[in-house]
């Protein structure tokens, strides 16, 4: 007989920026292959276009490239243009994929001249591993031990000259030693309505999705300024589009689609209004501890931590306090909740 252990399953949100399986088939077909094709971005666009293009006319590998922002903005895609601009391979991994200092060892001895190595969610690479990046990073060479105890040895294996490029959703969890080894650091930041709708109206091209700049319009405005996500909804909204219409993606197909899927015109899901809710209903606003909220809307501290306050912070919705989150008088107007009492953030 075969025990309850009360697994919680995760539910996949169609506003999650980070990456779901359901995005693989969608999100390699869609990704630019230059900086000229790439979509927003402009500052940390037009500084790489600079380093890039004297990088090439001395003849140079470019210098180590830190990435970092939220989740879904376009990372990895900006890796291959790197590549793909400097006219060379890349080679793709992450941080937990490397556990011991012989799998980068191996990654590294492996790389040719000019070679792009991404590392995504760098900021996991252990301890150990680390320390065998840093000759790597700075003298193009791989310090590696032989033997045990007093009889150890270390013997200088010579690398090609390579780019790591590394990225990260969270730079403030970089070791200082190996941040600054990168010699550009970029950060990314959320898109603008306007930047998503071309990306939506781009993709919306190269996948045959009919679509309508209202349409277009009505998504990106829901898309909590994330590439990814868009072109998540605009998946999800081609199949309401295809049974409910007549696969043309007009505005007001897709604020019902939207709608059906429980996504606001801001771009909260059913999980931000529990969120808040809980907040708002449950607690008279805050200040109220992450875990306590978690615990009593029935979901993980993290998902809430990396996926629904980050948004619901930008909006100025909620607030974090040193005794806890706080709910401001926007969240209680977007929920229609009438405010009682004064609020200690606004």
């Amino acid at each position: 007989m075969i025990e309850n252990q009360n697994i919680k399953l995760k539910t996949p949100r169609n506003v999650e920026p980070t990456f779901q399986a359901d995005d693989t088939d969608v999100e390699y077909s869609l990704r630019p292959r230059t900086l000229a094709e790439y979509i927003g971005q402009n500052k940390a666009k037009e500084n790489l276009r600079v380093f890039i293009s004297a990088a090439k006319a001395r003849g140079e590998s470019l210098d180590h490239v830190l990435l970092y922002g939220p989740p879904g903005l376009g990372k990895t895609t900006l890796a291959g243009i790197i590549a793909n601009e400097m006219g060379t391979n890349i080679k793709i991994t992450s941080g937990p994929a490397i556990e011991k200092a012989g799998d980068l060892a191996a990654l590294l001895t492996n790389l040719q001249d000019g070679d792009v190595l991404f590392i995504d969610e760098i900021h996991r690479l252990s301890r150990q591993v680390e320390e065998v990046l840093y000759p790597a990073m700075e003298d193009s060479a791989l310090d590696i031990m032989i033997g045990k105890g007093p009889s150890a040895q270390s013997i200088r294996v010579d690398l090609p000259h390579f780019t790591l490029v590394g990225a990260t959703t969270r730079a403030g969890q970089l070791t200082g030693p190996l941040r600054d080894r990168f010699g550009v650091i970029l950060r990314l930041e959320l898109y603008d309505e306007a930047e998503l709708k071309e990306i939506i109206m781009r993709s919306s091209v190269i996948l045959a999705i009919p679509t309508t700049n209202e349409g277009a319009a009505e998504m990106s405005h829901r898309s909590r300024g994330t590439p990814r996500i868009a072109n998540r909804l605009l998946k999800r909204v081609r199949d309401f589009a295809e049974v409910l219409g007549n696969g043309t993606i007009t505005k007001d197909l897709a604020d019902i689609a939207l709608g059906r899927l429980e996504i606001d015109h801001l771009g909260l899901d059913s999980l931000d209004r529990r969120f808040l809710t809980m907040l708002i209903k449950g607690y008279a606003g805050g200040p109220v501890g992450l875990e306590t909220l978690a615990s009593a809307i029935g979901e993980e501290s993290v998902t809430l931590e990396d996926v629904c306050e980050p948004f619901l912070m930008q909006l100025g919705f909620v607030a974090r306090t040193n005794r806890g989150r706080t709910a401001t008088r926007l969240a209680y107007e977007h929920l229609g909740i009438e405010q009682t009492g004064q609020l200690s953030l606004e």
